[in-house]
């Protein structure tokens, strides 16, 4: 049984993020592909006989506009830790044919989350089940913002991932040597480009774990939505996790306050220019 994440990017011009572990939470492959073709390419030797792929990307999308229940849903629980999802609907040109959905269809794996087809596809989204895994207060800002923070908070994410070697399920990705050179080539950038490489990768590593969670531990998983409408796996939000508070905005000052030295200021430029004009008066005796 292998279990394959995908960090799917939106069109085949970008790169996508390609993982894969084993039934035992081994890292077997890391990496990236681009096309359809590569991407299918990349998976072939793990998907031909049982497996679970887990797709970061929209797999059922039936609503014309607005977000999907599924997503309404998982935001209704996520959004306070900064881990809610954009709305996806058929409208969106992306979105009318959806990129995962056909991969899927490619790779003839049922998309049925309650399927009990030893062959399958699932919706899932990294940034909640950050939250869920980690127990952590916000989202790592790694996707976007200053270098110097999306560096830190890339790396402090490869950390937790590789904190799962105690976790249960076991992942194992710290002896992986093109994990290793990943971690290398993050910590080593410069660039932001370099960062917007090397992020996909490493989203693809959480995607097969919430797979393999999810075949060992269903219990501890939700499922938002459903195979009509479209759905959401990610490993339940702990009931006693709270979000980091959100900072208070700046007080305003009394309006009362602001009154007072309105006038205080409107006083002194009055007597400014009285002394101006007196001045000026000198001069011109």
């Amino acid at each position: 049984m292998h279990f394959v994440g995908l960090d799917l990017a939106w069109g085949e011009k970008n790169s996508t993020g390609v993982a894969a572990i084993d039934s035992d939470g081994r890292l077997l492959h890391v990496g990236a592909a681009q096309d359809d073709a590569s991407i299918e390419a990349a998976v072939s030797p793990y998907v031909s006989n049982d497996c679970l792929v887990a797709i970061d990307a929209p797999l059922i999308v039936k609503n014309l506009t607005g977000h999907r229940p599924c997503e309404a849903a998982l935001n209704h629980d996520f959004q306070r830790f900064d881990a809610g999802a954009r709305p996806a609907f058929a409208e969106k040109p992306e979105f009318n044919d959806p990129r995962g959905a056909r991969i899927a269809t490619a790779l003839t794996l049922d998309m049925d989350p309650l399927s009990s087809s030893p062959r399958r596809a699932i919706e899932v989204y990294p940034h909640p089940a950050t939250i869920a895994l980690f127990g952590l207060e916000k989202t790592l800002k790694y996707k976007r913002g200053p270098f110097e923070v999306r560096q830190r908070e890339l790396l402090q994410l490869m950390t937790l991932i590789e904190g799962l070697d105690k976790a249960t399920p076991r992942l194992r990705v710290n002896h992986n040597v093109s994990w290793v050179e990943l971690r290398r080539r993050i910590a080593a950038a410069t660039r932001p480009a370099q960062l917007d490489r090397d992020e996909d990768p490493v989203d693809a590593v959480l995607c097969a774990y919430v797979a393999l969670y999810w075949y060992h531990r269903p219990e501890d998983v939700t499922l938002y939505g459903d195979f009509a409408t479209g759905y959401i796996i990610t490993p339940t939000l702990p009931p006693d996790l709270a979000p980091a508070p959100r900072r208070r905005p700046r007080s305003q000052p009394d309006t009362e306050e602001l009154r007072e030295r309105l006038a205080h200021v409107a006083a002194l430029l009055d007597e400014a220019q009285l002394g101006l004009a007196a001045i000026r008066r000198q001069l011109d005796r």
